[in-house]
């Protein structure tokens, strides 16, 4: 089965890792991201199956306007992962309210708008999936994060509502939660013997792949992703 996805929130690492791997299964991708250049790049790598669509998800009406975008490129989306976020990495007395409400904005509004737009076509077809990627705050507070960790624990939230609500209507909603480093581009240039206990992007993305692939009958809610235990 062919799927049309929308990836809220792509850059290097994980968010490309994701890209890569729904176009290598035959998916057609809408790329969201703020930042155009590396979107237009990324497109243009991945192929015809790739659009960029620039796009700040914590704005309702360019998200629709996205939407819009990737239905009339590659038809109705039946595949949505919730990637965004905005980490404003300061503690209580040092947050400002602004920050605070942009990375709701970004993390929780945001997947409310792509997930709204993203709903409707899976209700008007025959379902679909939505992913939401957690991290380790999205069950226990980081301290000096606290708006990040606000954040993924709305989301969190939203992904346990909206799979109860949705399950029965054919759409499965599934949370990840990923306990660890990330190794990103970034992470490989400095060469820091610590990456080889990161989580590598190219297999947490084969993970999400499985969950769209999972059969009804055994869908996940929440799936737990770390690095080896003796990375610990």
């Amino acid at each position: 089965m062919t799927h049309t996805a929308v990836i809220a929130g792509v850059g290097p690492g994980l968010g490309e890792s994701l890209a890569r791997r729904f176009v290598e299964e035959g998916c057609s991708v809408g790329l969201f991201a703020r930042s155009s250049a590396y979107l237009d790049d990324l497109a243009a790598d991945l192929g015809e199956r790739a659009l960029a669509v620039p796009t700040d998800v914590s704005d309702q009406a360019q998200v629709a306007r996205g939407f819009a975008e990737v239905r009339e490129a590659f038809g109705p989306v039946d595949v949505l992962v919730n990637h965004a976020s905005a980490a404003p990495w300061r503690g209580t007395l040092d947050i400002s309210g602004e920050a605070f409400r942009e990375a709701l904005a970004v993390g929780a509004e945001g997947a409310l708008y792509c997930s709204q737009e993203a709903v409707r076509d899976m209700l008007d077809g025959e379902g679909g999936t939505v992913v939401f990627t957690g991290a380790t705050t999205s069950r226990r507070g980081r301290e000096g994060a606290i708006g990040f960790s606000a954040a993924k624990f709305a989301a969190r939230g939203m992904a346990e509502s909206m799979a109860r609500e949705l399950g029965p209507e054919g759409i499965h909603v599934a949370h990840v939660v990923i306990d660890g480093q990330i190794l990103t581009p970034g992470a490989r240039e400095q060469g820091d013997r610590r990456t080889e206990t990161f989580l590598d992007p190219d297999e947490i993305a084969r993970e999400y792949w499985h969950l769209i692939e999972q059969d009804r009958s055994t869908w996940t809610l929440e799936l737990d992703l770390r690095p080896h235990v003796e990375s610990f």
